[in-house]
């Protein structure tokens, strides 16, 4: 059911939110003078859509690369007999977070990250999973280059307006084991208060000066992307998405990927590995709407500036799993 946004407030508490929540003791009395209101307006309106349903979490959101995870995009064929079956075993798999049956041939997409350790780990429990039965076909395409990550959902927003998006390159430095205490428990949700990292330093044994002052290292590293508001994009109106797929010259695909990053409607862009068993298309871009023109209005827009024409667009049809992973549990 959708939860409608009552006030200019909320949809601005909402906004900001989703852009970033400020790393300071007080965190949303911080949010509240930037938005000119008290801290208890923000508080209230955030513990309401929390309740209603359309914040999903609140909480810091980590890079699974920085913290030194393998991960890919995994599609598998499934005889549509046994997908619902395959889509439940694969959604028990503690390393995935998100696991979609998608319109394509190769009907079941799944997002999977597993701890860095011999560099064939992660191929090894993609094989497990395709020997199951049903499974006839898979690739494993992985990350080449980003060139945006992160949902930022407002309705009042053109899925086809553009923003300017900043990115950021970092080299992986491996955390102490004292730097997973602080990841594992703070990537639990947040509780809506005044002072919310205070009550991640008492799980830790910590200041809570600590923990901030952790949590900036950590953002200015890139280990920490943003802590930040995250909806439920059915629930906020965007009950369309589609996986759009683009077979971009090798040559063009910086300037491709960053044009299909710069509209408001996409929220994941990137740059993959294309496999050997056929698969062509190198982009990949997540395009959300509140309906289907929002999202092929955005294809035809990318067709018509780009002049690439070979691409594909695989709507999601079912949400078997989405979650984030819990890192070092």
């Amino acid at each position: 059911m959708l939860v409608s946004l009552n006030t200019t407030l909320e949809e601005r508490v909402v906004r900001e939110a989703q852009e970033g929540i400020p790393i300071e003791r007080e965190p949303f009395r911080v949010l509240a003078e930037r938005l000119g209101c008290e801290e208890s307006r923000v508080l209230t309106i955030l513990s309401r859509l929390k309740e209603t349903g359309l914040i999903r979490s609140i909480s810091p959101i980590y890079d699974t690369r920085m913290l030194g995870y393998d991960s890919a995009l995994v599609a598998f064929r499934v005889n549509p007999e046994r997908l619902e079956d395959v889509a439940l075993r694969v959604s028990l798999h503690p390393g995935v977070s998100h696991n979609y049956e998608r319109e394509h041939p190769f009907n079941l997409w799944f997002t999977i990250a597993v701890a860095s350790g011999e560099d064939s780990m992660l191929e090894k429990e993609v094989e497990r999973l395709a020997e199951m039965d049903g499974v006839e076909d898979c690739v494993v395409l992985r990350t080449k280059k980003t060139f945006k990550i992160g949902v930022r959902l407002d309705p009042a927003q053109d899925a086809r307006a553009k923003e300017k998006v900043e990115r950021k390159s970092h080299s992986f430095v491996p955390l102490t084991e004292e730097e997973k205490e602080v990841v594992r428990i703070t990537q639990l949700d947040m509780q809506i208060c005044s002072r919310p990292f205070l009550i991640y330093a008492e799980r830790l044994g910590m200041e809570e000066e600590e923990v901030v002052e952790k949590l900036r290292e950590f953002n200015h590293r890139g280990v920490l992307r943003r802590v930040a508001v995250i909806l439920r994009h059915r629930k906020a109106g965007f009950v369309v998405n589609g996986m759009s797929v683009w077979n971009v010259p090798p040559e063009r695909v910086e300037e491709v990927g960053s044009f299909i990053a710069s509209f408001r409607g996409v929220s994941h862009c990137y740059e993959r590995t294309i496999d050997g068993n056929g698969w062509k298309y190198n982009v990949f871009a997540m395009i959300h709407g509140k309906k289907v023109e929002d999202v092929e209005g955005v294809v035809e827009e990318i067709k018509k500036e780009t002049g690439i024409n070979d691409c594909q667009l695989l709507y999601t049809r079912r949400e078997f799993k989405k979650e984030r992973i819990r890192y070092f549990m």
